[in-house]
């Protein structure tokens, strides 16, 4: 195969300064001005999952109200990342960065001052919004600064951080909600970015797209978002409505066709904010798809494993994150050693290894028991964090593929399929967990010795039962009670095992797709 053009090399190279370099520059200190915005958005689409119950309390909000505590975030994300990569392409990455970083700051500290679950949900859509206008220019950023041989040890770290915060997500949650106050997990957010803003006033370059003087495709944003939010609004609320359900049907068919229109207008415009040019390139579309998998893998084992700890088995919020604490560790290991893997040999190593390990991972959660102990649990979450640090670092060389000009708008593909692929995730095994057990549940209750008329009554209660929580009654006898536990554990461990299964051929497809689709060379750091 012959080796690339330079337009279309893996390695970037700095966009065009505005201003003569500052020879004092630090490359690190800009690391971690980028490293610590990339944190706080991981940090923030999974740390509810171990304080809604606070908020719920403390609101007075209802379970759906604290869906959207979660979704609301991941739905804003994802509908304007690509605009907030076109953005940074457009003005300059560093003055969109530091304007994301300070807006997060500020919704977070007015989610903290929210008095109802509306409010909460706002200001979870604004804070999502500065989100997307942080994550797709970070990597952007890294290339601007890093001399070519230091680059793939910068990745490396951005790589270990971006895999490290959403499972670290529910252990701080749970640490700060137990020690003071569920508001906590939203102010801290204004100390890690007072450091990132500090750091990036002083660190980060100045420079623009030479192409800035193009039109702004205000059209493309619109039908895309519009596209985005309908289509994964249909997929959130499927659980709820049911996906044969007339709103769930339309909605999925809906955004779907706007986004086939977004796709068809943006072949018919002179400055597309998406160009088609882009999904040519195989590695850029096989790899956005494994990360798509890659995070809904992550955030829907992340989420029934939460309702399992917690739920079936009595953990408090801390006790649970604290054992999952192997796959935060091995996702930060695994992190940089992709990296270092990716740079030599390529993306079509490290993205299929990924997926192989996370479908082993997945897997492996068909041993589980409503009983199980804590060893037949650590090697599914530590083949997880594997998977996940090694499909995050292959991050660089999918987006190098493409063209230095398209960039950022590649980076905001890259991660607007992490946050779809992020807010699919839970709702998606959720409602398979809740089919099942909704299938099942009379049948194993009658087999563990409930009788038939109770058991037919007690089939109604098939919700709660899909999150963990058993329908016991004080009415019941002991005998009774046993045998509905006993019922309603095999009912829920079902549900988790299909739920399980379907997460692990999802991963073989993944693997399957990264081998054929991306290209030999697709090196973060190797030359063109």
């Amino acid at each position: 195969m012959s080796s690339p053009s330079v337009e279309h090399s893996v390695q970037f190279a700095p966009t065009a300064p505005t201003s003569p370099p500052d020879r004092s520059f630090t490359p690190w200190l800009a690391l971690i001005a980028v490293v610590l915005g990339q944190f706080m958005v991981g940090l923030d689409g999974s740390v509810v999952s171990s304080v809604n119950p606070e908020i719920g309390r403390d609101l007075n909000a209802s379970n759906a109200g604290l869906q959207w505590v979660t979704n609301a975030y991941l739905l804003a994300v994802a509908a304007t990342l690509i605009l907030g990569g076109k953005l940074g392409d457009r003005f300059g990455r560093r003055v969109i960065y530091i304007t994301g970083v300070a807006g997060f700051i500020a919704a977070s500290i007015a989610i903290g001052l929210s008095r109802t679950i509306d409010e909460v949900i706002f200001f979870r859509v604004v804070q999502g919004f500065f989100g997307a206008l942080i994550m797709p220019n970070t990597l952007g950023l890294l290339w601007d600064v890093f001399p070519r041989n230091k680059l793939g040890v910068a990745v490396g770290v951005w790589a270990m951080v971006s895999s490290a915060s959403v499972p670290l997500g529910p252990v701080l949650g749970g640490l700060l909600v137990e020690n003071a106050t569920w508001q906590s997990v939203f102010w801290i957010n204004g100390l890690i970015g007072a450091f990132a803003l500090v750091a990036s006033v002083l660190a980060l370059p100045r420079s623009k797209n030479p192409d800035r003087g193009q039109r702004f495709d205000v059209p493309g944003v619109l039908l895309l978002a519009l596209g985005l939010v309908v289509l994964v609004f249909g997929v959130v609320n499927g659980a709820t409505w049911g996906w044969g359900a007339g709103g769930t049907v339309g909605c999925i068919a809906g955004g779907l066709a706007v986004l086939l229109f977004f796709g068809w207008y943006e072949t018919r415009v002179s400055h597309p904010l998406v160009p088609m040019r882009l999904l040519r390139s195989p590695t850029l579309t096989s790899g956005t798809l494994v990360t798509a998998i890659n995070v809904f893998v992550l955030l829907g084992t992340l989420f029934l494993v939460m309702l399992y700890l917690q739920n079936v088995r009595g953990y408090t919020p801390l006790e649970a994150g604290w054992r999952m604490m192997p796959l935060s560790v091995a996702s930060i290991g695994a992190s940089p050693l992709g990296a270092t893997v990716t740079e030599r040999f390529g993306a079509r190593l490290t993205l299929p290894l990924g997926m192989l390990l996370e479908a082993g991972a997945s897997f492996g959660l068909l041993g589980l028991d409503v009983d199980s102990s804590y060893a037949a649990m650590w090697p599914s979450f530590t083949a997880l964090g594997l998977g996940v640090g090694m499909v995050t670092a292959s991050g660089g060389a999918v987006v190098g593929s493409v063209p230095v000009k398209d960039a950022g708008v590649a980076g905001g593909v890259l991660t607007t399929a992490l946050q779809m692929g992020g807010a699919l995730g839970g709702s998606v095994l959720v409602s398979l967990i809740g089919s099942r057990v909704g299938s099942g549940l009379a049948g194993e209750l009658t087999s563990a010795g409930v009788p038939g008329p109770v058991a037919s009554g007690l089939a109604g209660a098939k919700d709660s039962v899909a999150l963990g929580v058993w329908p016991l009654s004080p009415h019941m006898t002991a005998q009774v009670k046993a045998a509905v536990i006993e019922g309603s554990g095999h009912a829920f461990m079902n549900g988790v095992h299909t739920a399980a299964s379907v997460a692990g051929v999802l991963c073989v497809v993944g693997a399957v797709v990264a081998v054929i689709g991306v290209r030999p060379n697709a090196s973060a750091a190797t030359s063109g």
